[in-house]
């Protein structure tokens, strides 16, 4: 028998903030003829505040991203990070993906516009947000929103400054539960680095309607982009 074939591969570019986690989390939603090519920005020794969202949304360190990941041609680059990409405003977040585009990215997004995108596939206008951040970035996330023609029915945060990777799969579903409320069509979890893809079915089956998270929306669209499907078993984003 001959040996089966290599696999095509296609490349998704991730640029994430050098604090990032949550690698393995990423791959979970690709299928297999799609891998995953990450770089981190520059550390910078600052807790995850305000103050580190303004400093990572910088233009030119997305396009840095880009360039870094160009020798292996990934096909469409994704910066995930949701503050980062909400801090500056829709404004902000256009400039991201126009850095990188320019930089050379075939296509690119950023974690706020895939939620964005996955809000209008789905037809949502009303959600309901749980962060793990502290309150101005949790209101710098309605803010954004609500620009961008979103309603906030509820908001509510952690108020969490570091390690937001470890935060407990429980902990994040009873936020949901805490925050989710009948103005709400969906529930957003937000934060590149919180875990949540095994809470994501589970709590759509409890609450009875789409809870979206930030690595999910990233990956859902980076995917869409380049013509493939991402794998979420009873996740509703990638059911319709």
């Amino acid at each position: 028998m001959e040996p089966t074939p290599p696999l095509h591969q296609a490349g998704i570019g991730v640029v994430v903030p050098y604090d990032f986690a949550l690698d393995r989390e990423l791959w979970r939603w690709l299928p297999n003829d799609v891998s995953v090519h990450l770089t981190r920005m520059p550390y910078a020794p600052m807790p995850a505040t305000l103050e580190m969202a303004v400093h990572i949304s910088d233009p030119e360190l997305a396009a840095q991203g880009v360039t870094d990941l160009s020798a292996v041609s990934p096909l469409v680059t994704a910066y995930a990070c949701t503050s980062g990409s909400f801090v500056g405003g829709p404004a902000g977040e256009l400039e991201l993906v126009t850095a990188m585009l320019g930089a050379g990215a075939p296509a690119a997004l950023t974690t706020s516009g895939a939620l964005l995108a996955a809000l209008r596939h789905l037809g949502i206008g009303r959600i309901a947000t749980a962060t793990p951040y502290t309150a101005d970035l949790t209101v710098g996330l309605t803010a954004y929103l609500a620009e961008s023609g979103i309603e906030v029915t509820a908001a509510t945060g952690l108020g969490l400054i570091s390690d937001i990777w470890t935060v407990p799969y429980d902990v994040t579903a009873q936020l949901v539960r805490d925050t989710d409320n009948e103005h709400a069509d969906a529930v957003f979890i937000s934060c590149t680095n919180l875990p949540t893809y095994d809470v994501i079915a589970r709590l759509e089956a409890e609450i009875r309607k789409p809870v979206l998270t930030a690595n999910q929306v990233t990956m859902w669209l980076a995917l869409n982009l380049i013509g493939r499907k991402a794998v979420g078993p009873g996740q509703q984003l990638m059911e319709r």
